[in-house]
């Protein structure tokens, strides 16, 4: 299926990894919605839309709406940038491309205890926050991280265990996901009630497709509306948890990036077997399973890569064999029960600080193993001196 691609602007640092892939797709789709549907149509702003007919699987753009930026009158210089660049692409139609979710690491630093806790202290505060802890004072390092020990203990019971130690350490490498949606929140919240309706979601990324149907005669739009808008209805009702249609910042959150929390997951299979399965049979057979990555266009023989991912499905991606994946296969090829390493940091830290050995936290333990957690002048001046003495 061919989908109407307009110029948007791409931030790829906020979204890394292998997630690429399912966020490009649904990026597409949205990159429609946001300029076609919202505020930045360019027929209000009495600009020509310039449009690419490509495949979905061919298409780089923003993973969310949230990544989206009204720059469509920047200068026809960047207009001129984006489109060389989907030149280029087009060019390439055997890039492969990648659906599978991939646990990041929590840092690139060497986990070594006995020289450094640069390791922990990245995964416990996220890389930027360690590094403005290491401008501290250790009394200032200190005060900080009581504070935060407040925030990690969700039930006020006055001990962390390893779950809450966890869900903090998984929230803190989220961090780009919430600075996203703090990025957007007022384009959507047009009421200004600290929440987000169903409604105004919809007015404010298909308002004018709503008000201007007669604008939208092209078929295959038409089509991606019609099929957009009711999948999207679908994702926020499933991320809206107390069922109020409203969403929160948290429900809104995993409405714009549901690979990045468990109780969205099946909502991400879904999606990934509807932009797959050409036949709408409910599964994804191998035929289909190579369209979405690789486009073949001219004819010729299959690249290598492509006869050993059709040794892949069959190997690895169907299970039961019976030449084609279930929404349980398709779980398992795009979301790899990957080593949990929120999980392993969390204890990691409960048993080196556990002086009482209950296999949980008080704030006075962790406070008496603080450079554990966060570092300071202090720690990062004695750190400085051990690998200078290493290198001698």
């Amino acid at each position: 299926m061919s989908l109407l691609f307009t110029v948007a602007v791409a931030d790829r640092e906020k979204c890394p990894g292998d997630r690429a892939r399912y966020q490009k797709a649904e990026g597409a789709r949205r990159a429609d919605a946001a300029f076609k549907g919202g505020a930045f149509h360019p027929s209000k702003l009495g600009l020509i839309a310039m449009e690419i007919r490509r495949p979905v699987s061919e298409i780089a753009v923003p993973s969310e709406r949230s990544q989206l930026e009204p720059r469509l009158m920047a200068g026809f210089s960047f207009v001129c940038a984006v489109l060389l660049c989907a030149a280029v692409a087009q060019t390439k139609p055997t890039l492969r491309k990648e659906r599978v979710h991939h646990e990041p690491e929590l840092s690139r630093q060497a986990h070594e205890d006995n020289k450094s806790f640069q390791y922990d202290h990245e995964a416990f505060l996220g890389k930027e926050e360690a590094k403005t802890f290491d401008q501290l004072t250790p009394e200032e390092s200190k005060d900080k991280l009581g504070k935060i020990v407040d925030r990690i203990d969700s039930d006020a019971d006055g001990y962390i265990t390893t779950a809450e130690l966890k869900a903090w350490i998984k929230r803190v490498q989220k961090r780009y996901v919430y600075e996203n949606v703090a990025k957007v929140w007022t384009d959507y919240d047009l009421n200004k009630d600290n929440k987000i309706s169903w409604d105004e979601y919809k007015q404010a990324t298909y308002g004018y497709y709503l008000a201007n149907p007669e604008e939208f005669e092209d078929a295959t739009d038409q089509f991606s509306f019609k099929k957009m808008l009711p999948r999207d209805e679908r994702r926020f009702k499933a991320a809206d948890l107390n069922r109020d249609l409203a969403a929160d910042r948290e429900e809104f959150t995993a409405f714009l990036h549901p690979e990045e929390f468990e109780h969205m997951k099946d909502i991400v299979v879904l999606e990934t077997l509807e932009d797959i399965d050409r036949n709408s049979d409910g599964h994804v057979d191998e035929d289909e399973y190579i369209a979405d990555m690789f486009a073949h266009e001219d004819g010729g023989p299959e690249p290598e890569w492509v006869k050993t991912e059709r040794e892949q499905f069959s190997d690895f991606r169907d299970l039961n064999k019976d030449g084609k994946m279930d929404q349980d296969e398709i779980r398992h090829w795009i979301m790899p029960q990957d080593y949990d390493h929120a999980q392993a940091e969390a204890r990691h830290l409960v048993y080196e600080s556990d002086q009482d050995k209950d296999q949980m936290l008080t704030k006075e333990e962790i406070l008496e193993n603080w450079n554990m957690f966060v570092g300071s002048q202090a720690t990062n001046y004695g750190e400085d001196l051990t690998r200078n003495h290493d290198e001698l």
